[in-house]
């Protein structure tokens, strides 16, 4: 069996969740890997087989897609040709997470796709709903990527179709020891945001990952530092324990 797996490039789950589900995929079946997206940080480290422009979301600076800025660097006429000739139809079956090309090119060619992504589990009935229902965002969930089936990630098991999150081996091996900070990642969100809102809690040591900046900086209990696997990882666990009143 040949499978085509795609992944979306905007942000950096995406590419770290595939650290562990490449392998796990290469032990059943011959896997070529597709990217396509120009958002993220993290260098994945398996050959990709292709990549592509697509369409990536352009992160805000206050918790949100900046809808400008990816309307703006959108290429509609490139997307296009991408999803006609990228070469689905060579393989057996897609599985893709939350990837644009492949899945609409699966859809014309009428090749099985399933969606193996975070965003699947959120589309489920039975996840947990906002209390204010987003159309736009719901249309872009169901739209972006779509898919034959699908199953997703979240932090519980909501339904058969439902998985909890993938931990690599990197954090689930981990030797854990406490060094009293908390690790934070939120690339919707600018640094100065984060530090305003951190920086107020002040018997508490912060570690954020920022992709608004390409070097450290430390302001009072809040220190800054670009994406980097390895030190995300070293933060990670060392990530402090017991909760401080």
């Amino acid at each position: 069996m040949k499978i085509l797996y795609a992944m979306q490039g905007t942000g950096n789950g995406h590419l770290s969740r595939a650290r562990a589900v490449i392998p796990a995929l290469r032990k059943f079946c011959r896997t070529d890997i597709l990217v396509s997206g120009y958002q993220s940080d993290v260098i994945l480290s398996h050959k990709l087989d292709f990549k592509y422009r697509g369409l990536s979301f352009i992160f805000g600076k206050l918790g949100g897609v900046d809808i400008w800025k990816t309307c703006l660097q959108a290429n509609l006429f490139k997307l296009r040709h991408e999803i006609d000739t990228v070469p689905v139809e060579r393989y057996d079956l897609v599985i893709n997470d939350f990837e644009p090309v492949t899945a609409w090119a699966c859809r014309k060619k009428e090749i099985p796709c399933i969606s193996l992504s975070h965003q699947a589990a959120v589309l489920d009935k039975h996840a947990p709903q906002p209390k204010r229902n987003d159309l736009i965002g719901k249309f872009v969930l169901e739209n972006y990527a779509p898919s034959s089936s699908r199953f997703g990630f979240h932090f519980d098991t909501y339904s058969p179709y439902i998985y909890t999150p993938v931990i690599r081996d990197s954090i689930r091996h981990a030797r854990i020891l406490d060094k009293g900070h908390y690790t934070v990642y939120l690339p919707a969100y600018g640094d100065k945001k984060l530090i305003d809102i951190l920086s107020a809690i002040r018997n508490i040591k912060w570690q954020v990952f920022s992709k608004h900046n390409k070097s450290a900086l430390h302001h009072e209990n809040v220190d800054i530092y670009p994406i980097d696997n390895e030190q995300f990882i070293e933060s990670f666990r060392t990530i402090c324990l017991i909760c401080k009143e």
